[in-house]
């Protein structure tokens, strides 16, 4: 887990970028549906962060790539540690979300984060945990 950690943390914007190709709303949406529980909730806030902040108009294009490249990470059916790998097959994922959060939160407000946690919240109910995400955009 470390070493996957560390990996991860040490990747850059345009190694997250390349994913890109990988995303669509469509595959997005299927991968969240089919994997929501077994993600867990910090994961997928962390892709309806990402998401909605994907869809404000004033977004710079270096931005939306590195949105893109995470989203796109998260889809791809193989990656670091497959999805199915009981117990860890989140944690790139959620890493590389992670990184690319905290790249790209300067354009993070409060409108993006209430439709997250407002879908989040009625995927997952209304006592969802929100803070580890949260406190990373803060850093």
């Amino acid at each position: 887990m470390e070493a996957i950690n560390k990996e991860v943390e040490g990747m850059n914007e345009e190694e997250i970028q390349k994913h890109g190709k990988h995303y669509s709303d469509e595959k997005l949406w299927n991968k969240v549906r089919k994997f929501a529980k077994k993600a867990g909730a910090s994961a997928v806030y962390a892709v309806l962060i990402l998401y909605y902040t994907l869809q404000k108009p004033d977004i710079p294009v270096k931005v939306k790539a590195t949105i893109l490249g995470a989203l796109g990470y998260f889809i791809l059916p193989i990656d670091l540690i497959p999805d199915v790998a009981f117990g860890a097959g989140f944690i790139d994922d959620l890493g590389v979300l992670t990184a690319a959060l905290i790249q790209v939160a300067v354009h993070v407000d409060d409108e993006v984060k209430t439709k997250a946690r407002e879908k989040l919240e009625k995927w997952f109910g209304q006592e969802v945990d929100t803070s580890d995400i949260d406190a990373k955009l803060q850093g």
